[in-house]
């Protein structure tokens, strides 16, 4: 995808085009673009949230899930609190 086109989708996603919200959710975890997916995650995607846990939890990340847990996400603070629990 060029640059210009993830321009164009992002600016459909501003716009509340929820299509666009999951074509860039789809991309940036493919990618691996956690920064996009963050952004995701604070305008509202559920779905961002869940692979951002994810992905914490694979790498053990516990800042990213405490900001997460933080931010309100229960699965973030259920994995926390499972990856803490041999401290």
């Amino acid at each position: 995808m060029s640059d210009d086109d993830l321009a164009v989708l992002r600016s459909r996603a501003e716009a509340g085009d929820r299509d666009a919200v999951d074509q860039l959710v789809e991309l940036a975890q493919e990618r691996g673009d956690l920064e996009e997916l963050r952004r995701l995650a604070a305008a509202g995607s559920s779905d961002a949230v869940d692979i951002l846990v994810e992905l914490a939890a694979d790498r053990s990340d516990l800042d990213e899930l405490r900001r997460l847990a933080d931010a309100g996400s229960s699965d973030a603070r259920d994995v926390l609190t499972e990856l803490t629990e041999d401290e």
